[in-house]
């Protein structure tokens, strides 16, 4: 931090940030060919604080455009954990379904494939950890298929993954009663959502603007663990 003043800017030296404890920096080649820096855990709490409701909400949705290994989006899980087990930690059935619930509202892209893999990875050790599940399993194979969703290989500025394709995500829903919902739909079109507003098309249903590439009947973990 500055002394300059009390707001102070934060100082990123790749040198000073390749000792942190933390790991911000994997190397200092990552750093020039793709401007690869992590967040420190500090900054990520401090940030997720200033939307503290939403950051807790089991149904909240979180996209980390640029999700490295998954700084934030681990501590969001995290918090959305906590709040299940508040609500739902003497029900064994229902805090299983919000568990895999809070996992299927967490997204992100990332363009560098062994940090995809490690994001992955650490949010199911997350979800995993919680549930005290085996390392294979229904419930375990239901959050790889989310992850594997959810947590994408891409570019979010050109909205395409690296094979060229246009990102698509899926929308999780938690109908009760040990059933999901499930519909996909393109990265590019649910950017538009902001483009709309304040327009004549503001007032047209969702359902009419945004429509799903892929509609799934409603689904089990059994089922979507297949």
């Amino acid at each position: 931090m500055s002394d300059d003043d009390g707001a102070g800017t934060l100082d990123f030296n790749p040198q000073t940030l390749s000792k942190d404890s933390e790991g911000l920096v994997k190397s200092k080649q990552r750093v020039a060919d793709h401007g690869e820096v992590f967040t420190p855990s500090w900054m990520v709490e401090g940030m997720l604080d200033l939307v503290k409701d939403e950051s807790e909400r089991i149904d909240s949705r979180f996209l980390e455009p640029a999700c490295g290994s998954g700084n934030f989006l681990k501590a969001v899980l995290s918090r959305k954990l906590a709040t299940v087990e508040a609500r739902y930690g003497k029900s064994d059935f229902e805090r299983r379904h919000n568990a895999l619930f809070a996992l299927m509202c967490i997204y992100g892209i990332e363009l560098l494939k062994d940090n995809v893999e490690e994001c992955r990875e650490i949010l199911l050790i997350i979800y995993s950890d919680y549930l005290r599940l085996e390392t294979e399993g229904v419930w375990v194979n239901a959050a790889r298929v989310v992850l594997h969703a959810n947590i994408v290989q891409g570019d979010a500025l050109t909205l395409t993954t690296t094979e060229g394709k246009l990102i698509e995500f899926p929308e999780w829903g938690y109908l009760g009663g040990g059933k999901f919902q499930r519909r996909d739909f393109r990265f590019d079109s649910l950017t538009q959502r902001s483009s709309i507003e304040g327009s004549l098309f503001e007032m047209l249903e969702e359902h009419d603007l945004f429509i799903p590439t892929k509609t799934f009947p409603q689904m089990t973990v059994e089922e979507i663990a297949v």
